[in-house]
This record gives structure tokens, sequence and C-alpha cells, in this order.
């Protein structure tokens, strides 16, 4: 049984990449994991393939294990992993709440690698994990802090494994787009900390480049010549400098 696994699936560029694989590759099955189950069974309408719907909550260790023990009782060959869960915080780190620091954590950073350790025992050559990254984490980002940190972790995990799983034919990339207008703003913004949006990307516009960068063989996918152009220049300029000016467009203090 083919499938392709898509956590995060319920909205944003998770259900875009739910749309987009569907249209593009034929699939036994589409495993889509969110904690909303009626929001899943409502894109499986829209889907040709058979759709899964996974209820669960991927801070929770016993989803960890009910996913596992589902990848042991049916034994799928998974061609795409899609790991879109996550979510974050905006605000002074000081001002967040600690339990919801943890949880982003978990969830952006612990959880997306547990997600592709279970999953790698059931992909064959030609499999495909894409990783939602962050803009953040090519740069420490001030009252973004927790949250671009694990967006970091997600670039130097991606990337590195993309290297190890070369000799088995599987690729792994990281996809690291700026503003996305997605229910993503619906949790991180608690206040008008940050307040400077440069420009916002639609999921569609950043699932269709990704998709075109994994046929190219890219490692990293950035959407947007903005966003690639910060990017080099967060790797040109002095981290300090990359900073302040962060802060400087958000009038924060720096």
């Amino acid at each position: 049984m083919k499938i392709a696994v898509i956590t995060g699936a319920s909205s944003g560029m998770g259900k875009e990449f739910v749309l987009q694989l569907d249209r593009l590759e034929e699939y036994d099955e589409l495993w889509l994991i969110a904690r909303r189950e009626d929001r899943l069974i409502e894109l499986g309408t829209q889907t040709r393939a058979k759709v899964r719907p996974i209820a669960l909550d991927l801070c929770q260790k016993q989803a960890l294990d009910t996913y596992r023990d589902l990848l042991a009782e049916h034994k799928p060959e998974v061609a795409v992993l899609v790991n879109g869960s996550g979510f974050g915080r905006f605000g002074a780190f000081t001002d967040i709440d600690l339990e919801a620091q943890e949880r982003m954590i978990t969830l952006n950073a612990s959880a997306l690698m547990s997600m592709t350790y279970l999953t790698l025992p059931y992909m064959k050559k030609g499999g495909q994990i894409y990783q939602i990254d962050s803009q953040s984490a090519f740069q420490p980002v001030p009252y973004i802090g927790v949250y671009g940190a694990t967006k970091a972790f997600v670039l130097s995990f991606s990337r590195s494994l993309n290297v190890e799983l070369k000799q088995r034919g599987i690729r792994v990339m990281a996809i690291c787009p700026g503003w996305v207008k997605t229910e993503f703003f619906d949790h991180a913004v608690t206040d008008n900390t940050v307040k400077y949006y440069a420009r916002y990307y639609t999921s569609e516009q950043v699932v269709t480049r990704a998709i075109k960068d994994m046929k190219r063989g890219r490692d990293v996918s950035v959407c947007g010549h903005s966003i690639r152009r910060a990017r080099f220049l967060a790797w040109l300029l002095p981290t300090k400098m990359v900073m302040k000016i962060w802060c400087n467009q958000q009038k924060l203090q720096g």
C-alpha cells in the first residue's frame, strides 16, 4: 500500500500539501494527521485518494505510539512524509506562558524528529520528506526567540539527514517561507509586539515552489525573491546587525 503522510493537514500548508500531492500522484491512501478530525474527514471529500483521518495531538507521547502502531499494523510504503504540524507565539520571552513555550518546542522540533524517525523504516528509494520550516531558521529572532530556535533545529536536522539518507535514495527538504497567510497568526499573535509584516505569501505559492524544489534536488526551499534576499543578508551580515535590523523594523528595543 503506497501512502502519503501529512501532519498539520487540517489547515494552512499541510492542507495545501494534501490537495497538491493528491493531484500530482496516485496514492492508495492519504494518512492525514491533526487534532481536528472533522476537518480531516471534510478534506477527504476533496481528494481522489482514500483519506484515513487520524486525530492526534503530536505533543502527546501516546499519539506517537498510536502512529507507530498503525505503521506496524498496515506496513505501508510511505512515499511522502510532510511534517506540517507546528505553531508559534510572538512576544517577549518572559511574557509568554512557560507551558506554551515547552509545547512549542515539543511540537515544532521533538515531534517532527520523532515522526521522521518512526516513518523512515517504511520508506524506500525515491521517498520524500518535506519539513515545514521558516525564514526564522536563518537567524536569531528577538521576540520570536523560541519559535525561531525550533526552526533553526529543523533546518539543521533536515539538511544533515538529507546527506545521511542519500545512499538510500530518500530526499529530505526544509521549507523556509516568510510570512504565510494561514491560521498560524490566529495563535501566534497575542499583542502588537510584532507589527511589521513586509509581505505575505499564500500556502499555494509555498507548496508549489516546494514541490518544484524537491524535483530539482534542493535541500532547502525558499519561496519569493525577497525571502531569498533576506536569507542571503542573514548569512552575509553580522548576526548582531541582522537582529538590530529586525528590531528596528518592529520598533522594538534591541
